[in-house]
């Protein structure tokens, strides 16, 4: 894009880890049955009065201050007016003029280049319902409605119009996500809905600063749809600008399917909704020595941590990166590494075969059936010679499936390293003769089965040979004259 120049701002709303909703009493669980957990408060029944969660004001104020946010002292819930199927009262209590938090920014590197996205506000809000369509051809169709997320709290983080590309984009939606997840503010399910980003944007001449028409992209619950939403609506203001077809400032939605936005409605405007202060809920005051204790109990965060990780452990910024995913991984790999010594080894274990298992079991890490010092002691049994690679990995699954020790499992089951050289020599001369076709193909200048040689070598031995010993005992045999010869 040569000659235009994208201007991208996002609008992330995040569902509060509270248990109930904003302002009653109501379950917040998710897949309960559709209307069950509804009450005159959440359907805006007349006479049902709203009573603000005090946890949902420090989660939203843990999510401020971890972003660098100010949080205002006095903020106030306005009432937002508009109709949809699944909002009944009408109106959506939220914040307006004055919410919760201002300023603060999101910082991230991206192709050697520092990227600053700086946050305009952070307020707080109600859910909406959700309508369920019935997916019957849109003549016939009906919509259902379920209540239940109807009152469940939010924050909407608002950023300026600070991005310029859709892979930046992406990248800002999935930092935002690391750090609610890491504060225990949002649990970052977005096919579950409690994570969501709407994106706006539009196009302008390069080097011009005047914005131009932008068009909003609704819901989208993933960071590849962020940026793929993205660069087909670009795609689309470049070519309407070129053909000389008006960009109308409107609301779309992406479809994964196609690749490509389709009109939701035209776009209101802040006055179409009417903003007045909510009358049913005071101002919200914050004490300030509250406000700071708040910022005492914030955790490491995933920069901070990934930055200690490769200091502290001399780890690669990549396994940094995979492990501070989950705040409670980089926890287990820590403990490994401690008990270990060897912070690399235990990278290596806790991103491949521990992460492999837990995708495989569905486990979560923070129930994880084998503990770090069990996983630390069969990474020294290899370190230590005992046993080889590839017997370990059989070790570790029996250790997640049973509960044993790797040692137990070792010696009960004679799983420890063959490195005596006689003995893999003599292994070594019986499966060569046993493979005499692809021993003369070697010998006639087909080196590449040397691998498949080696190989059926340690699965003879169940894995439990020194393989740098089987590669030395095959190539000495490989390399000397045949058997039948002097």
């Amino acid at each position: 894009m040569p000659d235009f120049e994208p201007v991208i701002g996002l609008e992330i709303h995040a569902q509060l880890l509270t248990d109930t909703k904003i302002f009653c009493g109501c379950s917040t669980r998710f897949g309960a049955e559709p209307n069950t957990a509804l009450c005159p408060v959440c359907a805006g029944l007349p006479g049902a009065l709203p009573v603000l969660n005090r946890r949902a004001v420090e989660l939203a104020t843990r999510a401020a201050l971890a972003l660098g946010c100010r949080v205002h002292t006095d903020s106030v819930f306005a009432r937002k007016n508009y109709f949809y199927p699944d909002l009944p009262k009408g109106y959506q209590i939220s914040q307006y003029d004055r919410p919760l938090a201002t300023g603060g920014a999101i910082v991230f590197s991206s192709n050697g280049r520092e990227v600053r996205v700086g946050l305009t506000r952070i307020h707080m809000e109600e859910d909406a319902g959700k309508s369920l369509h019935d997916g019957l051809p849109e003549s016939a169709r009906w919509t259902h409605l379920d209540f239940n997320r109807s009152g469940v709290p939010l924050i909407e983080i608002v950023t300026e119009p600070d991005l310029r590309t859709p892979s930046d984009a992406a990248e800002a939606f999935s930092r935002v996500r690391e750090v609610l997840v890491a504060l225990g503010v949002n649990d970052g399910n977005m096919e579950e809905g409690s994570l969501r980003c709407d994106a706006n944007v539009s196009i302008r001449p390069a080097g011009d600063t005047a914005f131009g028409v932008k068009t909003e992209l609704k819901n989208l619950n993933s960071f590849r749809h962020v940026q793929r939403a993205l660069e087909f609506e670009i795609e689309r203001h470049i070519r309407a600008r070129g053909e000389g077809t008006p960009i109308v400032q409107e609301t779309r939605l992406f479809d994964p399917a196609s690749g490509r936005t389709t009109v939701m409605r035209t776009k209101e405007e802040a006055d179409d909704y009417r903003y007045f202060p909510e009358p049913d809920l005071p101002p919200l005051v914050l004490d300030a020595a509250w406000i700071d204790e708040v910022r005492r109990t914030l955790p490491e965060l995933p920069a901070a941590r990934r930055a200690r990780l490769v200091a502290e452990y001399k780890i690669p910024e990549y396994d940094a990166g995979v492990l501070t995913q989950s705040m409670a991984l980089a926890d287990y790999f820590e403990r490994v590494a401690a008990s270990t010594g060897n912070p690399k080894a235990a990278s290596n274990w806790v991103m491949g075969e521990l992460t492999r298992k837990l995708n495989e079991t569905r486990d979560e890490i923070e129930r994880v059936p084998l503990a770090a010092d069990a996983l630390a002691e069969l990474i020294t049994l290899i370190e230590t010679g005992t046993i080889t690679g590839p017997v370990a990995k059989d070790v570790f699954e029996k250790m997640y499936g049973t509960g044993r020790r790797a040692a137990d499992i070792v010696r009960d089951e004679g799983l420890g390293k063959i490195d005596d050289a006689a003995a893999i020599d003599r292994i070594v001369t019986d499966i060569l003769a046993g493979h005499a076709a692809t021993v003369a193909e070697y010998r006639a200048g087909k080196t590449k089965t040397f691998g498949f040689l080696v190989g059926q070598v340690m699965k003879a031995t169940a894995g439990k040979a020194d393989p740098a010993k089987v590669n030395e005992s095959v190539r000495r045999v490989l390399d000397g004259p045949p058997a039948n010869q002097p």
